[in-house]
């Protein structure tokens, strides 16, 4: 096993992963290709998914501030092309959901408009500012104006979650996981711009997300809610696989919580209201995921737990483990508490032994409880591993604090 406390290991492991998409994820007509086997063979060319195009965004903008490689930064304004002209709807502000690009044009295939795409589309064009495309500082406003104005509610605090293309119907489901990568897009928004009514409102997301409707669920974080807001314990009781809304507790979004928590918290001074709470609610929310999610005879975390507390989806997530290793990072800076790190290594040699595709690059996407591969589909339309790269942007931080001991 590499020496996973060490920059040189995880900046390698991010140049393999950006290797394993680069180039061939290139669409020279617009955007990129979102559908990869484990060899890198592109399975699908026209499909295109608004969540891979603005990760991929994402992806790229963090690689050029990491390595400095200009193409990289083509790629940025590349991508960014492609969610201004194709996915963007001029006459109604809104992005589509999915695509079919053909001959260098876009056929809408799903026009809804989902907060979800948004909160990531809000995720690329501050990434794009902070690599240097000083356009994205007006779609950075324009964007959160948009969910401001068609998703806010603000008798809960909180973002609804989908509208029809025109936006004429709003559904009545309300999500936490929404509003959790609204608040992880806020949060860089605002080290985008240095504007606090980003900071704010990523606050008030994870104060109501991770306080009060944790309130309303045994003290965890539900995943699906009525249009009041109350607890819906049955919406997709029987899909617990589903790609964005899948049933039971996630033990990923538990962690990604956490860490969200700590980044909160480092804000100090700058948040609108005391920040005591943010640590000790950080550390439970990872506890409460090993605790339920561990897989003690396979290693790895588990997709999902019940209420009640037994596993509902013993499948093992890329995602999910990426998201808690920045986690247990993140609250071993923080805290100086060996236990964090502990956790740390085991996780990173579980994943470095079961999901690092070694020969070609990349992680595999989903594993059976016993670590199998389900598929040779390493990444559909979603993943691009924008959560194991940004784990390890996440964590390089965290790595410099715990060896200067502050």
């Amino acid at each position: 096993m590499p020496d996973f406390f060490s920059p040189d290991t995880l900046t390698r492991h991010v140049a393999d992963t950006m290797s394993f998409y680069y180039p061939r994820c290139v669409d020279p007509s617009g955007g990129f290709y979102h559908y990869f086997l484990d060899t890198g063979t592109v399975y699908d060319r026209g499909t295109r998914h608004l969540v891979s195009s603005t990760r991929f965004v994402f992806v790229f903008a963090n690689a050029w501030r990491q390595f400095g490689k200009d193409e990289y930064l083509d790629m940025v304004r590349h991508g960014i092309d492609f969610l201004r002209h194709a996915h963007r709807n001029p006459d109604t502000g809104g992005y589509a959901w999915q695509l079919r690009w053909e001959n260098g044009q876009a056929r809408v295939l799903d026009g809804d408009n989902h907060c979800y795409g948004l909160a990531f589309v809000l995720l690329a064009y501050s990434h794009a500012l902070m690599a240097g495309v000083e356009e994205a500082r007006a779609w950075i406003a324009e964007t959160l104006a948009l969910m401001e104005e068609r998703f806010w509610e603000e008798e809960h605090g909180l973002y609804a979650d989908q509208a029809s293309a025109d936006w004429s119907r709003l559904d009545s489901y309300r999500g936490q996981n929404a509003n959790m990568h609204a608040c992880e897009a806020l949060l860089a928004a605002y080290r985008a711009t240095g504007e606090l009514p980003y900071l704010h409102r990523a606050e008030t997301l994870a104060t109501n997300i991770t306080q009060r409707q944790a309130g309303r669920a045994g003290g965890m974080i539900w995943e699906h809610y009525k249009q009041d807001w109350q607890v819906d314990w049955e919406f997709n009781l029987h899909d617990k696989a589903n790609l964005f809304r899948p049933w039971g507790y996630q033990p990923g979004h538990f962690t990604e919580w956490s860490k969200l928590l700590l980044q909160l918290e480092a804000h100090g001074e700058q948040l609108a209201g005391s920040r005591d709470w943010l640590l000790p609610a950080a550390q439970d929310l990872y506890a409460t995921a090993l605790r339920y999610a561990w897989a003690k005879e396979h290693g790895g975390l588990h997709y999902g737990f019940a209420p009640d507390g037994t596993v509902c989806d013993s499948d093992k997530y890329f995602w999910v483990q990426a998201e808690t290793l920045a986690a247990a990072a993140l609250l071993g800076a923080r805290t100086g508490a060996e236990r964090y790190w502990l956790d740390y290594e085991r996780l990173w040699n579980y994943c470095w032994e079961h999901f690092v595709d070694h020969e070609h690059g990349a992680w595999y996407r989903i594993l059976t409880r016993e670590n199998v591969k389900y598929s040779n589909e390493k990444s559909p339309a979603g993943k691009v591993d924008y959560h194991t790269m940004g784990a390890c942007y996440d964590i390089l931080p965290a790595l410099a604090r715990r060896r200067s001991g502050n």
